[in-house]
């Protein structure tokens, strides 16, 4: 984390750009402009900017934003559920399907079901994200006219029913003060963005799974289990798939914590308010507080995801815990 925020920093700020002329706006005087560069401490040493960074992000100062004018932690905060809502929505997606098409076409192997598994697998992983979103609403809005084009929420919903922030995701707090109209309205909006991020881990979860089971199937143990008259249904769901499981919620995690910050293209596409389009729009703005308080935050929550993958290792597989 401490070389991420470094090597950010300095990359940063060798960008060609007029921070303090972002700052105050393009017709500033030079008066004001001076005023800015002392305010944002741009007239002193690269090296005292950089500590004073780093001593103000201890302290939970990520900066001010350059374009918005206000905290980038504030920011990040205010945008985040909207990219969570829209990651945890694919790979609950990803996960439902994945992983049972993985274990059918690992029992079925060389069967249809098998085939048909590897082809969407394959597609899944090498299919970009953008091009499906925009096949999708070609197909659902343009053609089908069945599902909304862009955004969280109707304008016509947002006014006569707007729903009241309790988790800032919009499904489930429409939900929660039994909000019909504005939950239905909500996730129409969800399902075309959320089966665009879903392809990439579903063919992943699909590969990983048939693999593992595979490899878990010729076993001694899963061999020894079937004639001691244990059913297929138990050596498999509960011994097989249990001791898969392990190698893909690995890469389960790791895709996660890309997803909350690789969600750029489709963000932009579906027009969701999200931390991708923020992103994109300070990179675009040369917000370089902002941008480096987004790459903290993925560094930040990539490094947690990580540290979860190992206790859940840990509970599902006891040699874990032994070593």
């Amino acid at each position: 984390m401490f070389g991420m925020i470094t090597l950010v920093f300095f990359v940063s700020r060798v960008i060609p750009s007029d921070t303090a002329q972002l700052y105050v706006g393009p017709k500033a005087t030079a008066e004001q402009l001076r005023r800015a560069a002392e305010e944002l401490g741009l007239n002193r040493p690269l090296h005292e900017q950089y500590f004073t960074y780093v001593s103000k992000l201890l302290t939970g100062d990520w900066g001010i934003s350059l374009r918005a004018k206000t905290p980038v932690l504030g920011d990040v905060l205010k945008f985040l559920p909207a990219t969570l809502e829209l990651v945890i929505c694919a790979y609950v997606i990803a996960i439902l399907v994945g992983i049972p098409l993985g274990v059918f076409s690992a029992v079925r192997q060389n069967s249809m079901v098998d085939h048909g598994g590897r082809v969407l697998a394959v597609a899944g992983v090498s299919i970009p994200s953008f091009w499906l979103a925009l096949l999708l609403q070609l197909l659902f809005f343009g053609t089908l006219h069945v599902l909304p084009l862009v955004g969280r929420l109707d304008i016509e919903s947002s006014i006569l029913h707007p729903i009241s922030n309790i988790t800032g995701f919009h499904v489930l707090d429409s939900l929660l003060t039994m909000n019909v109209v504005a939950f239905v309205d909500s996730a129409r909006h969800l399902v075309l963005p959320s089966i665009a991020l879903s392809t990439y881990p579903l063919g992943l979860i699909t590969r990983m799974t048939r693999s593992m089971m595979i490899e878990i199937l010729n076993e001694p143990y899963i061999r020894f289990a079937r004639p001691n008259g244990m059913t297929e249904r138990l050596v498999i769901f509960k011994y097989a798939l249990k001791n898969a499981i392990i190698p893909t919620l690995t890469v389960l995690g790791l895709s996660f914590s890309y997803s909350i910050t690789g969600a750029f293209l489709v963000e932009t596409i579906f027009t969701w308010p999200g931390l991708g389009t923020y992103t994109v729009n300070s990179i675009l703005e040369v917000d370089y507080p902002a941008i480096i308080g987004v790459v903290i935050f993925g560094t930040v929550f990539y490094v947690v995801i990580n540290l979860l993958i190992d206790i859940g290792q840990a509970y599902l597989d006891p040699r874990v815990r032994l070593r």
